[in-house]
């Protein structure tokens, strides 16, 4: 009970410091915070502190305290649900609302939160141009007229506007302190909103340069000001820069070259630290306040990661499907734990030192508790270049087998086991999307025993050829030997591309295409820890904020003399925004040294060394498998249809509540998720309902 309402007040702190972070972004348009802001500033400036630490303690803390108070919130909450949820009309507002090819899958809180936003855009640019048409002060050095000056009052008011923008940019792509956990989104969920925040800020930055740029060719002024590096204000130079940047890693990231060119993609977003860089010299330290909470997060998540993936483990044993998909045996740490759809970030050094690729864990953590396990399609160049070292392995003749080595980031996932919230589950996944749905089955199987899960399930497997069946094998014990009496397991597969073939207990039975190869381990004795724990996460936080606000206060003191008024200061404004810098890189370090200490604590668990074996490698009788296989089905030469599967599964388990998760190729998604959008229409309570859920296995 008193753990209850302690999460009761954690969770009314952090709405009101959100409140609080989102009012400081309506009233800075307005003239009243603008002339109380500049009193505030001058009496700060005379403290130690000076200016620079009542723009941080007012912009910038109001998120990393958020961050921090989450981790508490997310290390207290249980992580087993205690009774069904019931049916809410915020519920049904996360099921989809929205399901186009274009857009792609929209839950209605989705879109409430696109309109508010585009609302808060709207209100900061009307705020600004309103008060600027007001005054109507033409700038004089370029001798403008009242429409030029208006273009160039747009352009400036849509360069505010992309700047709200980088705000948020980053905060959707956090990792290990991840904001958007509290919010139940997960990292790969949240990738998208990314996507959408950056193609927006662009917008209004190239209509901030362009409108820029405009104003000063009407003036033959172009060759004059484009290339200016001023002492003090804004630095013109330093934002074309940063706009040529953001144009260059926003065009590598569209979906065409994303998808063909991943490299290219890749190595061209690690362009965002110049362009952070310049953003900070052409809008000054002030502006830089508003977008600092998601770099500074950003920055210190960065090098807890590198710090995680350090050092580097190996790969136990690898075992290679016939249909050209690969499953790797990682070590772990016995103390860490994972929920089921959990990813995890893995780079291979013999094959590329920069690449990171995710996956998704096809294991789970309650039922192994020294190994984890990673399902692989193999049809990329990485992945085939892993599949090809595998299938050498299996191919020599020596009986010296290489030792792979690997770093591993994560696992990242779920706080909380939610699927085991619902009546029933219906799993549909398609080819390697039943990599999530391996590891949420062998979670159920161990929480059969505890009470509280799903008491019909149903999966889905849809796949192109036979062969790919085989990737059931994990799950093969729990497809037989069940308990009836805790809940029922149906298995549906659906072989589109073939007309006839085996039956389901021929397919799941013969595994003499699955080859297994165990690989040395002589060149580590490490395991995967995976990340620091909530709390050592909040703390870190909390250590680097302070040492960021000391090394500023004594750059301050020591060089700029800070107690003179803000407003008269004589110095650059690139050494001012230098300092600034320096302090950012000096506490994020101050934050990973914590960190490294921490981690050296933690390393003493070796590698294991029982652990060769895959141990799923199973070959049951036609006898033991006859009668337990009946129940299962399998259905060549089609795809399943969907509007029979809803229409039959609530009368088949007799659940009100029923959880659907879906992870395979967009049109699948599109298509369950249209049915789970008719279902939720209406709130009677009698209806069956359908939450929708959309899982990825890679990013």
């Amino acid at each position: 009970m008193a753990s209850s309402y302690l999460l009761t007040i954690i969770k009314v702190l952090m709405i009101l410091i959100c409140a609080g972070w989102i009012s400081l972004w309506l009233l800075k348009p307005t003239e009243f915070w603008t002339n109380k802001w500049k009193k505030a500033e001058e009496k700060a400036a005379a403290t130690a502190f000076g200016y620079n630490g009542l723009d941080f303690s007012v912009y910038t803390f109001p998120v990393l305290a958020l961050a921090m108070i989450g981790f508490i919130y997310l290390e207290l909450k249980p992580k087993d649900p205690r009774s069904r949820q019931a049916k809410t009309a915020v519920k049904g507002l996360s099921n989809p609302f929205i399901v186009n090819r274009y857009v792609g899958i929209l839950s209605a809180i989705e879109i409430l939160a696109v309109l508010l936003f585009i609302l808060f855009l709207a209100w900061t640019f009307y705020a600004r141009i309103s008060n600027d048409f007001k005054k109507m002060v033409p700038v004089k050095n370029l001798k403008l007229n009242m429409w030029q000056y208006k273009v160039s009052r747009v352009a400036t008011r849509s360069g505010l506007l992309a700047e709200a923008c980088l705000a948020l940019l980053l905060l959707p792509v956090l990792r290990g302190l991840a904001v958007f956990r509290l919010l139940g989104i997960q990292f790969e969920a949240s990738v998208r909103y990314h996507i959408w925040i950056g193609t927006t800020m662009i917008l209004f930055a190239v209509l901030h340069g362009a409108g820029t740029l405009f104003t000063w060719g009407i003036k033959h002024r172009i060759q004059d000001e484009m290339w200016n590096w001023q002492k003090t204000g804004r630095i013109y130079l330093a934002g074309e820069l940063t706009l040529a940047t953001g144009l260059v890693i926003w065009i590598t990231s569209l979906p065409q070259i994303r998808r063909k060119k991943f490299e290219i993609f890749y190595y061209t977003h690690h362009l965002y630290m110049i362009f952070i860089v310049f953003f900070l010299f052409h809008g000054g330290d002030r502006h830089f306040y508003m977008v600092f909470p998601g770099i500074f997060l950003f920055g210190l998540d960065k090098l807890l990661r590198i710090i995680q993936s350090r050092p580097e483990t190996c790969i136990l044993s690898a075992r290679v499907f016939p249909c050209r998909a690969i499953e790797l045996l990682l070590p772990k740490d016995p103390t860490l734990k994972y929920t089921p759809t959990s990813v995890i970030f893995m780079k291979i050094p013999s094959l590329s030192n920069l690449q990171w690729h995710s996956f998704s864990l096809s294991s789970s953590s309650s039922t192994d508790d020294q190994t984890m396990s990673v399902l692989i399609k193999c049809d990329g160049r990485w992945t085939s270049a892993l599949y090809n070292m595998a299938a050498a392995e299996l191919s020599s003749n020596s009986k010296q087998t290489k030792c792979i080595p690997v770093a591993i980031e994560g696992p990242y996932g779920p706080p909380s086991l939610y699927f085991l919230r619902y009546d029933s589950l219906l799993m549909v996944a398609g080819g390697i999307g039943i990599t999530p749905f391996l590891s949420i089955l062998q979670e159920i199987e161990h929480s059969a025993t505890k009470g509280l899960i799903p008491t019909q399930i149903q999966l889905i497997y849809v796949v192109k050829s036979s062969p790919q069946v085989c990737l059931l094998d994990s799950v093969l014990p729990l497809l037989l030997n069940h308990r009836a009496e805790e809940f029922s397991l149906k298995l549906k597969v659906f072989v589109t591309q073939e007309h006839s073939g085996p039956t389901l207990r021929q397919l799941l039975n013969d595994l003499s295409g699955v080859k297994t190869v165990h690989f040395e381990t002589l060149c580590t004795n490490h395991a995967a820890h995976g990340p620091e724990n909530s709390l050592w996460m909040a703390a870190i936080v909390g250590f680097s904020s302070i040492m960021f606000i000391i090394f500023l206060s004594c750059f301050n003191r020591a060089f700029l003399h800070s107690g003179k008024k803000a407003s008269k200061q004589k110095h650059p404004s690139s050494q001012i925004d230098l300092f600034l810098f320096s302090s950012f890189a000096l506490a994020v370090v101050c934050g990973a040294l914590a960190a490294v200490v921490v981690r050296w604590r933690r390393l003493k668990t070796e590698l294991p060394r029982g652990s060769h074996k895959h141990g799923k490698e199973i070959k049951l009788t036609s006898m033991e498998t006859g009668h337990a296989l009946e129940e299962h089905e399998i259905h060549y030469g089609g795809r399943p249809d969907f509007q029979d599967v809803f229409s039959r599964f609530p009368d088949e388990t007799g659940g009100s509540d029923i959880g659907v998760l879906v992870c395979g190729p967009e049109p699948m998604k599109e298509s369950v998720a249209s049915l789970c959008q008719m279902s939720s229409q209406g709130f009677r309570r009698k209806k069956p309902y359908f939450s929708f859920h959309s899982l990825n296995f890679t990013l």
